[in-house]
C-alpha cells in the first residue's frame, strides 16, 4: 500500500509543479512560445480551463483560479489515497 501512496504522491507533485511553472511562465511571455511552454500548455490548460470559467479574475487582472485548482488537486490526491486505503 505504501508503494501506491508513493506513486500517487509523485504523480500529483509532478503535476503540481507543472502548474506552478506554467503560472510563473505567464510573467515571461516569450517563454510560452518555445517547446516546453507549448507542452506545458497542452498538459495544464485542460485542467485550468474549468476553474477559469467559473472564477473571475479579481480586480480585472489577478487570476486566482490556479490557486483554487492546486487546492482541488491536493484534495483529489488525499481523496484518492483514502479510497484506495478502503479498497485495499
Amino acid at each position: 500500500m505504501l508503494q501506491i501512496d508513493y506513486i500517487i504522491d509523485i504523480l500529483f507533485n509532478i503535476y503540481f509543479y507543472m502548474i506552478i511553472f506554467y503560472v510563473l511562465m505567464s510573467w515571461l511571455p516569450n517563454v510560452r512560445d518555445n517547446f516546453i511552454g507549448e507542452l506545458l500548455s497542452k498538459l495544464v490548460e485542460p485542467y485550468l480551463t474549468p476553474f477559469r470559467r467559473f472564477i473571475p479574475p479579481l480586480f480585472g487582472t489577478l487570476d486566482i483560479s490556479p490557486i483554487i485548482a492546486l487546492l482541488v488537486l491536493e484534495f483529489a490526491a488525499g481523496g484518492l489515497k483514502s479510497i484506495l486505503h478502503l479498497i485495499f
